[in-house]
């Protein structure tokens, strides 16, 4: 029962009024003690008057003036931060279909573990949450524009081809471009809704070469743009540093097996640049784990609201309790 601030915090004047009754209490208990104490006869006192009182007597005021304290509290509006789902947000799933995807490091394969947890992802979203579908390899390709139909998602994310190469920059600008685009279809709001893009890759950027840092289209810079739009980027690395492929030969004629590990630096460094977070996993239960995370952070907000429902409940409940006690111990009320 955390408190943030109180909308009516007037009402907390009363707790003087209850600390009053309760040195009232002890000075109508002391008084009680002076006088059997008149008696000049001790031994006739022991023989007449009933056996000393227990401690317990006082339990039904204890409570009454306890569940008075949870009322007062109640009264004053207490509020707290609570989390509720979002219902305007835009979230666009990029996902890596290059052909290392085929690896079987992570069994099946790579792509195939990749289908099955997205397509959790897309289940745990809130519903009022718009989601959209970008995959990528040579280049980008808006497969879903931002959108609550979760159907037509899931069906893109499991009728993902791969392909040649990787233009991982490429994917993160289709993915604010599909963000902007929703934003001003909407309009009306003095700001854009929050938006978040979630990554996942499982290798190095080739297209334009990794090490070319300043070209237009690489990585870094898509993750620049996105740290000035205020749209975090978390990226996920997918995979082993063991896995490999078979790349047929030009000739056709055989293949050859080429290692295609992780790229854990390029996709941190994407995250910080952008603001958003790192993840990496390399089984099914680790990326559905990631993803789990993602779907708590992204599908839900805090917002203030009313805590007093149970401060009340609770006071009613202790005050009940005294009521009870002081019928059950005494017969009558305190």
């Amino acid at each position: 029962m955390s408190i943030s601030h109180f909308t009516s915090a007037g009402w907390l004047a009363f707790l003087i009024v209850l600390v009053a009754i309760a040195l009232l209490y002890v000075l109508v208990q002391r008084r009680r003690k002076r006088h059997m104490l008149r008696f000049s006869n001790m031994e006739t006192l022991e023989k007449v008057a009933p056996s000393r009182p227990s401690l317990w007597r006082h339990t039904p005021v204890v409570l009454m003036l306890v569940g008075l304290v949870l009322l007062t509290v109640a009264a004053a509006g207490p509020q707290a931060e609570k989390k509720v789902p979002r219902n305007r947000a835009t979230v666009m799933l990029v996902i890596d279909v290059s052909l290392s995807m085929e690896a079987t490091d992570v069994p099946p394969s790579r792509i195939q573990v990749a289908k099955k947890a997205a397509s959790e992802f897309v289940d745990g979203l809130t519903p009022g949450i718009n989601l959209g579908l970008v995959t990528f390899a040579g280049t980008a390709s808006v497969q879903v524009s931002p959108t609550t139909n979760r159907d037509a998602v899931k069906a893109a994310i499991q009728n993902m081809k791969l392909a040649e190469r990787t233009a991982t920059g490429e994917g993160i600008f289709s993915a604010l471009q599909a963000i902007d685009t929703l934003a001003s279809v909407l309009g009306g709001a003095q700001t854009p809704p929050p938006a978040r893009v979630v990554m996942m890759s499982d290798g190095k950027q080739t297209v334009p070469d990794d090490k070319d840092v300043d070209n237009p289209r690489h990585g870094f810079v898509a993750a620049r743009m996105a740290k000035q739009k205020n749209i975090p980027v978390s990226t996920i690395s997918f995979g082993t540093t063991w896995g490999s492929v078979e790349i047929p030969d030009q000739d056709g004629k055989g293949s050859q097996r080429v290692r295609v590990p992780v790229d854990d630096d390029s996709l941190r460094e994407i995250a910080k640049l952008s603001g958003g977070d790192f993840y990496t996993a390399s089984t099914l239960e680790e990326l559905s784990n990631v993803y789990k995370t993602l779907d708590k952070q992204i599908g839900y907000e805090m917002q203030m609201g009313d805590a007093s429902r149970s401060w009340l409940l609770l006071g009613l409940l202790i005050t009940a309790a005294g009521v009870v006690s002081g019928l059950l111990y005494r017969q009558r009320l305190p």
